[in-house]
């Protein structure tokens, strides 16, 4: 039945994507569709509290279906259909949902009702370097929550100020059985493009029964990039709280970008994990990468991780 489920939905995901391609061709001046992706994969070496095995690892490769169509001239509807696509392994396990959703934008901001990425995990932009890899910051802290049944609102930028809000509704997953709320204040751009500073400050209440608050920046001096995290966090009944944070720098030299990053935690897991790697531009669009993740935890399982990768976004 899975088999068939998935070979249903792999079917269905392809049509869609081939009908996209297709119809790009032919939309109207007023309406615009992007058919995008990235495919990322990692040739790794892998010890476990002393245990050691080799594999090759995607890391969130995705493909997705994204587009809008004008409704008057200070209106216009938006969609976004995005799934994750395990390249490496088992091919029972080749499609799962990421962000899902359909919205309004204008001047009063976007609202997007579907699946989608809370405010506090959009909160922290580009700041984690080793984001989708072993050193992920979603593997120490809590909030890294991407929900079912959410509404979400981003208001337009006032003098470099972002306000969003997500409502997570009784019906989802991560609802705890009552509504819940992840607001986020955010300044500057996410990309560091138009502006040299980002900072964020977040919120979550009664998000898949927990209460977290995090605080994000990240600062660019010409080739130099400093970033740091800390969160805070702990169930609705005051019991099983924790907080960690996270420090990390990059430096572009040419094609080459080297980074570090360390972070420490007793929130969802109780220890630090220290990353290394460098990223070397092939093309716009594509990038070779090394890195090296090492993990202590305080109850003792330990683990390191070595990778030599590829990325092609399209």
């Amino acid at each position: 039945m899975m088999k068939t489920f998935n070979r249903n939905a792999v079917a269905l995901a392809t049509s869609l994507l081939i009908s996209g391609i297709a119809f790009s061709g032919t939309v109207s001046a007023d309406e615009k569709l992007t058919v995008y992706g990235k495919v990322n994969v990692t040739l790794q070496s892998n010890d476990k509290d002393g245990t050691s095995d080799t594999d090759v690892k995607s890391n969130a490769s995705r493909i997705g279906i994204k587009g809008s169509t004008k409704i008057n001239d200070s209106l216009k509807a938006i969609y976004k259909v995005e799934w994750q696509v395990d390249i490496a392994d088992n091919e029972d396990k080749l499609f799962k949902a990421r962000s899902q959703w359909i919205g309004l934008k204008g001047n009063f901001g976007a609202v997007m009702i579907g699946r989608n990425d809370t405010m506090l995990k959009l909160s922290q932009g580009k700041v984690d370097q080793f984001n989708d890899y072993n050193g992920d910051i979603k593997n120490l802290f809590n909030g890294e929550n991407r929900l079912d049944d959410t509404v979400t609102y981003i208001s337009p930028s006032f003098s470099g100020f972002k306000l969003g809000a997500t409502l997570i509704t009784e019906d989802s997953k991560g609802s705890n059985s009552k509504n819940g709320t992840s607001i986020a204040l955010m300044y500057g751009d996410a990309k560091l493009k138009k502006s040299d500073i980002y900072a964020a400050i977040a919120m979550d209440s009664d998000v898949k029964g927990r209460d977290t608050v995090r605080a994000s920046v990240q600062v660019k001096f010409s080739d130099l990039k400093l970033g740091a995290i800390w969160n805070d966090s702990e169930k609705v009944d005051g019991t099983d709280q924790g907080d960690g944070f996270l420090v990390n720098a990059a430096y572009k030299i040419g094609a080459t970008t080297l980074k570090a990053q360390y972070s420490d935690s007793d929130d969802k897991k109780s220890g630090d994990v220290v990353s290394v790697g460098a990223d070397y531009k092939l093309a716009k669009n594509v990038k070779v990468f090394a890195f090296y993740t090492d993990y202590s935890f305080d109850d003792s399982s330990d683990a390191s991780h070595l990778a030599l990768g590829m990325e092609y976004k399209f």
